[in-house]
């Protein structure tokens, strides 16, 4: 059995699988990432779709015959709630880079408070909007449309 070097893991393999002892900050560090790549690679697939039109109408209608019904509904909602994160969650890094909600400079001691005192608010707001915006699109997506 290896030595754990004075640090058990208490957290077994939930602490593998759920990030440990993760912040709120770290999962949505970790999902503007995910849906940063996620929305690359669906406008790659989106440009070569469109590109199809240049082949004629026949490979277009081809095309566009393979991508509908109702599971690329859902597949476009998807894109959109990755799209709505990804957007307001940039928005409110990018009002925390020029200084927004950060607070005062402190001396730099854990567990940073001022940091975490001051963002908090902001990433409530922010996944409020977010979880409104999803809702709204769900309703345009399968109720409205």
């Amino acid at each position: 059995m290896l030595e754990s070097r004075g640090h058990p893991n208490r957290l077994g393999m939930r602490g593998w699988l759920f990030g440990g002892r993760w912040g709120p900050d770290r999962y949505l560090y970790s999902l503007h990432r995910i849906t940063g790549l996620g929305l690359l690679l669906y406008f790659a697939m989106h440009i070569i779709l469109t590109s199809s039109r240049a082949l004629g109408q026949g490979a277009w209608e081809e095309s566009m015959a393979r991508v509908s019904g109702p599971l690329f509904v859902i597949g476009e909602y998807l894109v959109f709630v990755a799209f709505a994160f990804h957007a307001i969650n940039g928005l409110r890094l990018a009002l925390a880079e020029v200084g927004f909600g950060v607070g005062k400079p402190i001396e730099p001691i854990y567990p940073y408070r001022t940091a975490l005192d001051e963002q908090r608010p902001i990433v409530v707001v922010a996944m409020i909007l977010v979880a409104l915006l999803i809702v709204v699109g769900g309703l345009d997506f399968f109720v409205w449309h």
